[in-house]
């Protein structure tokens, strides 16, 4: 079974009184250790797709399924749920609490999620992503490449089903993006999720085992290794 799955989707939009088509339907699914590129130019869908493989938003109609379950209908206590225990997301920007040390950053999910004792998975987590030793240093503290570390650490602490990936190179140099998209790579084996990577770099699109061109909020061209 596919860990995310989206089906026949179309999402509009609302703007200046005029209706705007973000997805058009589109349909794709993700399996476990699979590790998927969305690529194309800025506005053909790649953020609005990750944002309702993420449950952060919701289609105007089709179906959105993580791990099995639908995302329209649903609750609020349920999706906050479903966000907090089977999603992960990295972005950009890294987002991390700049007033948090490394594992205290890493710790917050397992902590909104009610969890105590959560130093030793964090800590394990920060290890994971080759951090060890930097767990109390401030974000500042910390160059770009080992703040996205962090931000990943964080994002895989809980083990999530689907880890969502928004340019997650974008903000760094070419050789320190390289080093995390490898990390991206060996993690998703690993934790067997199902990945979902937005990218404009075709450097980056090629490490993945799918690389899905979007044009127009449909996918174009979709190319399995």
């Amino acid at each position: 079974m596919a860990l995310v799955e989206l089906r026949n989707v179309f999402k509009d939009y609302e703007s200046d009184g005029a209706r705007v088509r973000a997805l058009d339907g589109l349909s794709l699914a993700v399996e476990a250790g699979e590790f998927v590129a969305l690529v194309g130019r800025s506005g053909c869908g790649k953020s609005t797709l990750l944002n309702l493989a993420g449950a952060m938003d919701f289609p105007t109609s089709g179906e959105v399924l993580i791990d099995g379950q639908p995302t329209s209908g649903a609750g609020e206590q349920q999706l906050t749920a479903l966000r907090r225990h089977k999603v992960g997301f990295v972005f950009q920007s890294f987002q991390l609490l700049h007033t948090l040390t490394a594992v205290e950053n890493v710790e917050l999910p397992l902590l909104l999620a009610g969890q105590s004792d959560v130093r030793p998975k964090a800590l394990e987590r920060l290890r994971s992503v080759e951090l060890a030793g930097l767990e109390n240093r401030l974000p500042h503290q910390l160059s770009g490449g080992q703040m996205q570390r962090v931000a990943i650490a964080r994002a895989l602490v809980h083990s999530p089903k689907v880890l969502l990936a928004d340019e997650p190179t974008g903000n760094l140099d070419n050789a320190t993006g390289e080093t995390i998209l490898q990390l991206l790579v060996r993690l998703t084996r690993e934790q067997n999720t199902a990945t979902l990577m937005a990218t404009h770099s075709a450097e980056a699109a090629a490490i993945a085992d799918v690389v899905v061109t979007m044009r127009d909020g449909k996918i174009a061209d979709l190319k399995r290794k």
